[in-house]
């Protein structure tokens, strides 16, 4: 029972560790985040079983932390309300292309990494997006503007000098 509890303790400590960390998809961090990651696992490890290291007490610490994933899965799915609070919320950084820098701070993410990641959806310049959307599990949903949206602001910026 003991490693029950503590396995249910360390769960959401890094429950709420990984939320407070930030939208980064695993593919997104840099190589020290990713040996921190590793080096969480093994201290959760040595927090949970302490000096039990049978194969029953490994099985109970893996399936606590199965069942409160599941738990958690289904109270998102069974209370909607709750999934911001478990499982974050989408957030505008780019809206008409133009970059939405108090959202970037709030995910700690810096104007070369939407680049970065526009660049991966070959998308060439901001302006070609009309929406930008950081989505709870780290990546980035680009919807680009349509031709007659680009259209439209090109003949403007001929018309009156630069779109404003």
């Amino acid at each position: 029972m003991d490693i029950v509890l503590r396995a249910t303790a360390m769960f959401f400590a890094v429950f709420l560790l990984l939320r407070l960390l930030g939208k980064r998809e695993l593919g997104q961090m840099a190589p020290f985040e990713v040996v921190v990651l590793v080096v969480i696992g093994d201290l959760i490890q040595q927090g949970v079983t302490h000096n039990d290291f049978s194969i029953t007490g490994a099985v109970l610490a893996i399936g606590t932390f199965a069942f409160w994933a599941v738990a958690l899965g289904w109270l998102t799915y069974a209370f909607p309300r709750l999934k911001g609070a478990l499982e974050g919320e989408p957030r505008v950084i780019i809206r008409d292309g133009a970059l939405i820098e108090r959202n970037l701070r709030r995910d700690r993410m810096t104007r070369g990494e939407v680049e970065s990641e526009m660049r991966l959806a070959g998308i060439g310049r901001m302006e070609e997006v009309s929406w930008a959307i950081l989505e709870p599990q780290g990546k980035i949903s680009f919807i680009k503007r349509s031709d007659a949206e680009q259209g439209g602001r090109a003949q403007q910026q001929d018309d009156d000098g630069p779109a404003r």
